[in-house]
């Protein structure tokens, strides 16, 4: 699989059978693909790396939809790459906590243009507009709306997973849905539009 450091930290990586492909190797069997990078950890050098192999390859860089995870290595791959959007959970903290306290006048903040707006399901009802007008000034900001499972003080990123939770989704959604079980509930979100 693959490593940052060409294998130092971990040194078997890459000894068993059935291997994670590399980056580059994914990029190059599936030319049509479109991928969600998510950055595990906090270092640094893994954005580096990344926006380094993205502005030497532009065509890889076109199948990156967007980067998150890790505050370091996103921000550096935001910066580094051009119009490359991205969200880490300062980020979100942040948009979101300035919408609420601006969003009635219809100021949108800086930290939420141009980028990825992600939002918990029990906390979008709490944005000014929710959820058409939202979307719209999040979109005329150059920014997408990705509506992510309801927020539980945990880590990670909780997902529409549960049918139960479908009512979260509002009618005619016009922004992303995250789930973590697109296997069971794909089907039943697009069902929703």
């Amino acid at each position: 699989g693959y490593t940052w450091d060409e294998g130092k930290t971990y040194p078997f990586r890459g000894m068993g059978v059935g291997l994670m492909p590399t980056l580059r190797e994914v990029f190059e069997a599936i030319p049509d693909g479109r991928f969600l990078i998510n950055f595990k950890s906090r270092r640094a050098e893994e954005g580096e790396v990344l926006a380094a192999m993205l502005n030497a390859n532009p065509e890889w860089e076109k199948q990156v939809f967007g980067v998150y995870g890790g505050e370091k290595p996103t921000r550096i791959v935001r910066n580094l790459v051009e119009g490359m959007p991205g969200y880490d959970k300062s980020s979100i903290v942040s948009c979101l906590g300035q919408y609420v306290a601006m969003g009635w006048s219809g100021f949108v903040p800086g930290v939420c243009r141009n980028t990825f707006v992600a939002v918990p399901g029990n906390i979008a009802p709490w944005l000014w507009g929710w959820p058409h007008k939202f979307t719209q000034r999040m979109a005329d900001a150059g920014s997408r709306v990705i509506l992510l499972g309801p927020f539980d003080g945990g880590g990670g990123s909780a997902g529409i997973d549960f049918e139960e939770q479908l009512g979260m989704v509002p009618e005619n959604f016009d922004g992303l849905v995250w789930t973590n079980r697109v296997e069971t509930l794909g089907n039943l979100i697009g069902q929703k539009d």
